[in-house]
């Protein structure tokens, strides 16, 4: 790299990557160079320490945010898209994904990942109408539909009776639903405990 006068915080972190460049002090170089406009230098540094360290969290979330500046946004999906499939609380590669498919024109990825970060914020009021505002794009584009439930034949008989035997005539697919959610929940929770169990590990 051609000599440039950096920051002094620049020049504490490159001393301690220069005295073993086998450290995770990449991501936090990469940030400040990042930080200080110095983009190409961050997403060098950061490709860099991760051909040591592939598998570093904080490494691929630096590099993403780099390539995020450089507007590489395909990029950064391939690089977030894999940690929030097994760390759903990493709230700042959740959100820069989130943001990285709505540069891309894809509404309903970015709605999931916007609607993943109300779930484990849901006092969020920004993110909260983020998401009230994609879900009406995305139903009005037709990317959404509502579902709504057939119209009754007219030729044939039926009985009115009250709300709560009209509830109970679909058991299946209310059972169905409850199942689907269930399953949804487990699948996280244990995503989130293997997590936890890495992150206690590493302590």
């Amino acid at each position: 790299m051609a000599k440039k006068a950096y920051s002094p915080i620049i020049y504490s972190y490159l001393r301690k990557y220069q005295e073993d460049p086998t450290s995770r002090i990449f991501a936090p170089l990469a940030e400040a160079y990042r930080k200080a406009g110095l983009i190409d230098e961050a997403i060098e540094i950061a490709r860099e320490g991760l051909r040591v360290h592939p598998q570093f969290v904080g490494g691929r979330v630096a590099l993403a945010r780099a390539l995020f500046d450089n507007k590489l946004y395909s990029e950064v999906m391939n690089e977030l898209a894999p940690i929030i499939a097994e760390v759903p609380d990493n709230l700042v590669a959740q959100r820069l994904l989130a943001e990285s498919y709505l540069m891309l024109g894809r509404v309903i990825e970015a709605l999931g990942c916007y609607k993943m970060l109300l779930y484990f914020n849901p006092n969020d009021t920004e993110t909260a109408q983020i998401v009230q505002e994609l879900e009406n794009q995305a139903y009005s584009k037709g990317s959404m539909v509502l579902r709504t439930d057939p119209q009754p034949d007219p030729s044939e008989e039926f009985i009115i009776g009250p709300a709560n035997n009209a509830i109970e005539q679909d058991p299946q697919e209310k059972r169905s639903k409850i199942i689907r959610k269930i399953v949804f929940l487990q699948g996280l929770l244990q995503k989130i405990e293997r997590y936890k169990i890495q992150v206690s590990s590493l302590a």
